[in-house]
């Protein structure tokens, strides 16, 4: 892996494009801080009191995205009373969100958008909350870092029982994977942890990205091994000069690590084997790869 440059032709190159749904992520992400000039620009600011009623009124939008609905079929599916789906029906009819056909409320266009909108709105407070270890150490490093693609990833904290979670966590996906790709990984596992980089060395095809002292440091610690795996092809490094949080690519999933930079050890790990985290991530680790450089060139 490390000897061969045809197995890495993307060295020079940029991520291309994403798929659609990531370049929306993506574009959102990146303008998010905008919106409120853009809206102020347009003079189209929603009135705080409505979003609020907006939100309170979530449950029954939701309800409706699934297909026309009675007030019936509504308290029932809600468990409220009589009065209280009178007064949604009321309020959903008066903000135009729904149309009646056939004695049911549907959505219309705009209520089909705003019911989306308040679950995407609440499915991200729900993920910047079980996040929120992970975003207290990284946001600084990193603006494009995206929450949508980790709705339901496994979030492993360091406890001051167990500090050492995150790492095992993130040692037992590399156990379980044959290939493996990252940056920044060190905090993952430290240098003196002898078993994992023994299967970096013997079994595991990998590519890491490090910062120059770190490669050194390999080099220093496993002088012999390190070169052996990096001559028969299991092992290729790179370096580059700076660094985000950790990023690590395994066959079936992709995890980030945030670490202490006092204690220099891992205080989160965050994993999933969602599709679009996998997509995010190479795109990721594409761009940083495209500005590091291969050992010994």
């Amino acid at each position: 892996m490390g000897s061969n440059e045809n197995e890495h032709p993307l060295d020079d190159q940029r991520p291309p494009p994403g798929s659609p749904v990531l370049e929306a992520i993506l574009e959102n992400e990146r303008t998010r801080r905008y919106l409120g000039q853009r809206l102020n620009a347009v003079g189209d600011r929603v009135d705080t009191d409505l979003l609020g009623d907006i939100v309170r009124h979530g449950p029954v939008l939701e309800a409706l995205l699934d297909g026309p609905l009675d007030r019936g079929e509504i308290e029932d599916r809600l468990d409220v009373s009589r009065a209280t789906s009178h007064r949604f029906a009321q309020w959903l009819d008066e903000q135009r969100f729904v149309e009646k056909v056939e004695g049911r409320l549907r959505l219309t266009g705009r209520g089909e958008v705003v019911a989306e909108e308040v679950l995407r709105f609440e499915a991200n407070v729900s993920t910047a909350d079980r996040l929120a270890p992970l975003l207290d150490v990284i946001c600084e490093d990193h603006q494009e870092f995206i929450i949508e693609p980790f709705v339901d990833a496994t979030v492993t904290v360091a406890e001051p029982d167990d500090p050492y979670q995150p790492v095992e966590r993130f040692i037992s996906l590399v156990r379980d994977s044959a290939t493996f790709r990252g940056f920044n990984t060190t905090h993952m596992a430290p240098l003196v942890l002898g078993g994992f980089h023994q299967q970096m060395f013997d079994t595991t095809d990998t590519e890491i990205i490090y910062l120059p002292h770190i490669a050194e440091k390999l080099f220093e610690t496993y002088p012999e091994r390190a070169g052996e795996a990096i001559e028969h092809g299991h092992l290729a490094l790179r370096t580059r000069d700076e660094l985000p949080y950790g990023l690590a690519i395994f066959d079936k999933r992709v995890g980030i690590g945030g670490y202490d930079e006092a204690t220099g050890l891992m205080q989160v790990f965050v994993d999933t084997d969602a599709s679009i985290a996998r997509e995010w991530a190479e795109r990721v680790y594409t761009s940083v790869r495209a500005d590091s450089e291969r050992l010994g060139d």
